[in-house]
């Protein structure tokens, strides 16, 4: 009749063969890019204030930057109201006066660095011009 047991043995066999890269990386999880806290563009944070709580905007920047980018071009609202009641212009820019050096040309910039490490390429400069110097 049926072979049970050749069935679940197969089973067995696949599964083990199937978790077995996730097995041998379980505890090799890539560590964070290394941002040097001594570059102008993080300097300069210490002195302004973020449109969001850092934490927040770590998890979060994609979501707002796609908010601003779509409350700009289909609502026309160029003012962003952050959750302490501060108001901020929606643009690149905004983001642009902290967290961009210049000076910097390789991927120890502040933005490229955790891009890099994530391997996410955001569609920004597409539609944007990218600052002069930055890679």
């Amino acid at each position: 009749m049926h072979k049970w047991g050749k069935i679940i043995a197969s089973l067995v066999v696949f599964v083990a063969i199937v978790s077995l890269p996730f097995l041998y990386n379980i505890r090799k999880s890539g560590k964070g890019p290394v941002i040097n806290l001594n570059t102008p563009a993080i300097q300069k944070l210490a002195v302004k204030q973020c449109v969001e709580p850092a934490e927040w905007m770590k998890a979060n920047h994609m979501i707002l930057l796609n908010q601003w980018r779509d409350e700009a071009v289909r609502k026309g609202k160029r003012v962003y109201i952050n959750s302490q009641g501060k108001s901020f212009e929606n643009n690149l820019q905004t983001c642009l006066n902290c967290h961009y050096d210049p000076a910097l040309k390789t991927s120890d910039q502040f933005c490229v660095s955790c891009h890099d490490h994530t391997a996410v390429n955001p569609n920004c400069w597409i539609c944007h011009i990218l600052p002069k110097g930055a890679t």
